[in-house]
This record gives structure tokens, C-alpha cells and sequence, in this order.
């Protein structure tokens, strides 16, 4: 079995002093996907750089306490690949990939446009840029799953008041529509959904801080693994982790029955 998890940290430091480093130690996972990390590598304790048992990568962002990514690894990987050659998002940490034989893991934090309509003018560029990226990924030939908070819920369903909230980023026509031609053309499959096609308030991974949206659990759900058609069969069991709070996000977990192969496929041929 394959147990992967994928959580946006709302900084590394803050989760870290809540727990989240205790209880993942304790998931039996064989990839922790991290974002929002909020940290450069000089803010990284000796124990954040080795957190026990695992190999630890991370692609910081240069702005300090802003974005950035991580891959937690229980095997050391053949070989981690940092960015997408694109030199306006590679400096803000939003990608890290982990080879694994055949197989491939990355943690990817898309940009958020509600901050300002500038920030939302940047998340468009991004949704431009990768998904090219994405198409490419798709079809060189390695199963491959993509943790990410990608910023945005793709149907109704995914989150509580979509009929509010369909003028703010991360609801936006231009952005579901992203993420249905990724699913629809690009050959990637929403592994919870698969799993879990119609669940509502048990599916949110995101909530405000403002309004008692947590306890009213008015979420969003806005993490996802998204994976080749073979890897995303494979996936026999998903979950959203709500017990304890590390942050505004909550880690979802998902097993895949999938047997870990080496290969003599080169670990670089993606880009």
C-alpha cells in the first residue's frame, strides 16, 4: 500500500507548535505533501529539516515568510526536481517533485487570488503557465500524483455557499472551468471524488477564520490529489483528518493499492 497525505501548513513553525509533526510520525504515510510553508531555509529547525523518519525536501519561496512547498519521504527518492522553469513562481516556492522508480509525487501550492485583484491577475498567469505543464506530465509515460492546495473548489458541491461565493477567487467561472478541462483533457483524475463522487460537508479541506466557520464547518474543499487514470484506480481509501487543527487547511489522506516498482525509466524524463 501507497499512503499519501498532503496538507497546507499555514506555516511550517505554527503547525509545528501545534502538532503536526507528532501525528504525522504517527500516519504510517510514504509521502507527506506540504504547503504554505511561510518559512525560508534559515527559519527551519534542525528537527523541521529531519523530521524523524523521513527524507525532507523543500523548495522555499525568496520572499520571506511567504509560500513554499515540501516532500517528506519516507524512501529517499532517485532524484527531486525544484520548479517549473518559470522564473515569476519558481521565486515564490509553489513546486517540488520526488521520483520514486516509475512513480512520481508533487506538492504544489497554486498562487491565491483573493488577496487583491493583482494577486488574482497572478493566478491566472500561473493556471496559463502550468497547464501546459500538466499536459506534459500526463503523457510522458510515469504514474504520477499531484498534492496541492490548488486554491480553487471545482464543483457546487465543494463547498458550502457556492451561490455566494461565485464572484470570489477561487469560485470564479475561469478557474472551475480550469479545473474541469484539466480533468476532462489533460488526463488527471480527482482521486477523492472518484472515491467519494457526491460528499459535501465531509470533502471541505479549507475554512475562514472568520464567522465560526469552522465550528459551523462552512468550509471549501480546495486540496486535492490529482492522478494519472492508472494511479488514481488504484486508490482504495480517502480522508479528510478534521480531529485536531494545525492550521486553516486539514491533511488529506489517501491510500493507493499500488505496488511500488523499480524501473529503468529515467527519473528526469518529465520536465
Amino acid at each position: 500500500m501507497l499512503r499519501i497525505i498532503t496538507a497546507n501548513l499555514n506555516g511550517i513553525r505554527s503547525a509545528w507548535s501545534k502538532g503536526f509533526s507528532a501525528w504525522a510520525a504517527g500516519q504510517g504515510a510514504d509521502v507527506i505533501c506540504l504547503q504554505e510553508l511561510k518559512a525560508q531555509a534559515c527559519d527551519l529547525s534542525p528537527e523541521m529539516r529531519a523530521p524523524a523518519g523521513f527524507h525532507a525536501y523543500y523548495h522555499c519561496a525568496a520572499k520571506k515568510g511567504y509560500a513554499g512547498v515540501g516532500l517528506w519521504c519516507r524512501r529517499q527518492p532517485d532524484a527531486v526536481v525544484e520548479g517549473i522553469g518559470n522564473a515569476e513562481f519558481d521565486a515564490e516556492g509553489r513546486y517540488l517533485r520526488a521520483d520514486f522508480g516509475r512513480l512520481s509525487v508533487i506538492s504544489l501550492y497554486v498562487p491565491s487570488g483573493s488577496s487583491s485583484p493583482e494577486r488574482q491577475e497572478a493566478k491566472f498567469r500561473f493556471l496559463d503557465v502550468f497547464y501546459p505543464h500538466l499536459v506534459n506530465l500526463a503523457q510522458c509515460g510515469r504514474e504520477i500524483v499531484i498534492c496541492a492546495d490548488w486554491n480553487i473548489a471545482h464543483q457546487e458541491i465543494d463547498l458550502k455557499n457556492w451561490r455566494s461565493n461565485q464572484k470570489n477567487s477561487g469560485f470564479l467561472p475561469e478557474e472551475r472551468a480550469w479545473i474541469g478541462r484539466v480533468l476532462a483533457e489533460a488526463g488527471w483524475t480527482d482521486v477523492y471524488r472518484r472515491l467519494h463522487p457526491e460528499a459535501t460537508e465531509a470533502c471541505y479541506t479549507w475554512w475562514s477564520n472568520r464567522g465560526r466557520a469552522w465550528a459551523k464547518n462552512v468550509g471549501w474543499r480546495l486540496d486535492y490529489q490529482l492522478a494519472t487514470p492508472a494511479l488514481a484506480a488504484s486508490a482504495i481509501a480517502a480522508a479528510v483528518y478534521k480531529q485536531q487543527r494545525f492550521s486553516d487547511h486539514a491533511p488529506l489522506s489517501i491510500d493507493y493499492d499500488w505496488h511500488d516498482e523499480r524501473s529503468s525509466m529515467p527519473a528526469g524524463s518529465c520536465h
